[in-house]
């Protein structure tokens, strides 16, 4: 049997695929962080986390971001996967939050929806976009 060569035809290298702006790389390595030091709290209720932050806004800053992580699987169904902080590698989940916080920075309300609508049930995409939009307001203001 004879090996397939999977040369490409003009000698050129692929074009990598785009990676995410600065701003939500430096996001995505917040949440790193976050998700590093919740690996051991429960998992939580978005609906309920999100009405008491708003009953309670005191050190909401810090909480958006771990209540995010903590809800996460409930709202995507699926256990998050999180790489070490500073990891060049990017998971499917990470990927798809920098570009919830890209298209927020670009102004891009319409892609925003759409990412949201593509994998969080209907029962909690508001909850999930308000926590989206509270990191990253908070994160452009430091």
């Amino acid at each position: 049997m004879q090996a397939i060569q999977l040369a490409n035809p003009d000698g050129l290298t692929p074009t990598p695929v785009k990676r995410l702006p600065e701003q939500s790389l430096l996001l995505v390595n917040y949440l790193r962080m976050v998700a590093r030091r919740s690996r051991s709290a429960a998992r939580m209720d978005l609906n309920e986390a999100c009405g008491l932050l708003l009953a309670d806004p005191a050190n909401a800053d810090m909480r958006h971001a771990e209540i995010l992580i903590r809800g996460f699987k409930q709202a995507v169904g699926k256990r998050p996967v999180f790489f070490q902080p500073d990891t060049d590698d990017i998971s499917f989940d990470e990927a798809w939050l920098g570009r919830l916080f890209e298209t927020l920075a670009r102004g891009d309300e319409d892609s925003f929806v759409f990412l949201i609508k593509s994998r969080v049930p209907l029962w909690t995409q508001r909850n999930f976009a308000f926590l989206i939009r509270s990191i990253s307001e908070q994160f452009s203001q430091t």
